[in-house]
């Protein structure tokens, strides 16, 4: 398993991760950093496990708000799958009437197609 040095609050840690993963530990560990970073800024340097708790804190927070925003957007895909599913049920009674009304007048045209050439011998 590869090991990848990364650094919060100026801090450098070893960590092992799978084969493949180590940029994106890098990126994680990236956020974490500048939200260690902006908190420091607001509150000072009030300990490494503070801040680290409180930049988990705020990550979770976020992840919290953008799994509420992905199930809201799964319900809102869900309300439009059935209403098009509606609309192509309605879509398909309108063409069923429109046949069935196209054909009814192809019979009256052939009924009385039928009279007049009857008529005219």
């Amino acid at each position: 398993m590869p090991q990848v040095i990364v650094h919060v609050n100026e801090r450098p840690y070893n960590m092992v991760c799978d084969e493949g993963e180590e940029e994106h530990l890098i990126e994680l560990t990236s956020m974490i950093d500048a939200e260690v970073v902006k908190l420091k800024r607001t509150f000072g340097q009030v300990g490494d496990s503070r801040l680290l708790l409180m930049a988990a804190l705020v990550v979770a927070d976020k992840l919290s708000e953008a799994s509420s925003r992905i199930e809201t957007l799964e319900a809102d895909i869900e309300g439009q799958k059935d209403a098009r599913n509606a609309a192509v049920e309605r879509m398909r009674g309108l063409e069923h009437a429109l046949v069935e009304k196209v054909t009814s007048t192809a019979e009256r045209i052939e009924h009385i197609t039928e009279e007049m050439n009857s008529a005219a011998k």
